[in-house]
């Protein structure tokens, strides 16, 4: 039981990605799973299959309401927060001359805003108790670039940005707080489902591994970014695409 004991916070944590790393969580033994997202209808059903998960409705670009309820699970946690997993994310893509600024800024709010705000509201709570794991999703497009995502791309690299920056600035004091990335390609998740398989054939025939990653393939390296087993572990990106970039 690799997360026996710990308290854990995930983002964007009601479907895809998300739940995936929600379920492994809870299946792995955490003390309690806090699965976070701005719709509650899938609360219910994964709260009725594991008893150690709670859901709660936030928005992660409102600080105040970000600073509440990381409060809140403080104080239900007797002070302790022992790994945060920024997933929240969202896509509005178009070529550049055709982004509004609402598609824009609204990526940028969620994807890079978003992950900023629940980490710094974590951070220090981490730091108090001497010790964290923070894992936030990146993409290989927040490394490697992608067409008609200029949006996306801009803060998936932010967040790799990031990372490595707090990986150097919550240790400064001795606190054994960890922070690494994961970088997904192409995943089979609800967000993806809409696109039709002859364009999702392309990547799958670049990819050495011959398929496109599942859900599980993620959150099984966001735990294993999460666990004891990677204490030595942080500024990391770790690259889950079945090496479609090599």
């Amino acid at each position: 039981m690799r997360m026996s004991g710990k308290v854990c916070v995930v983002t964007g944590g009601a479907r895809g990605i998300g739940r995936g790393c929600v379920e492994t969580f809870a299946r792995e033994g955490a003390a309690k799973v806090w699965a976070l997202d701005m719709n509650d209808a899938d609360f219910p059903a994964i709260e009725a299959a594991f008893p150690n998960v709670k859901g709660a409705v936030v928005n992660v670009t409102d600080s105040k309401a970000v600073n509440a309820l990381v409060e809140r699970i403080k104080a239900e946690s007797g002070g302790r927060i022992d790994v945060l997993v920024n997933n929240a994310g969202i896509t509005k893509d178009a070529l550049i001359q055709k982004m509004g600024d609402d598609d824009w800024d609204a990526v940028i709010n969620v994807n890079l805003k978003g992950v900023f705000l629940m980490t710094r509201a974590i951070a220090p709570i981490m730091m108090e108790n001497g010790s964290g794991a923070i894992v936030s999703i990146s993409s290989i497009v927040g490394l490697d670039g992608n067409i008609g995502q200029s949006n996306y791309a801009a803060t998936k690299g932010g967040v790799v940005a990031m990372t490595k920056g707090w990986a150097k600035e919550f240790a400064r004091k001795g606190a054994k707080i960890r922070a690494n990335a994961v970088s997904p390609g192409y995943c089979r998740t609800p967000m993806i489902a809409t696109v039709p398989e002859k364009v999702l054939e392309p990547f799958i025939a670049k990819t050495p591994l011959g398929r496109l990653a599942e859900i599980k393939d993620i959150a099984n390296a966001v735990l294993f970014l999460s666990c004891d087993e990677s204490e030595f572990i942080t500024g990391q990106v770790l690259r889950v695409d079945g090496g479609l970039v090599l």
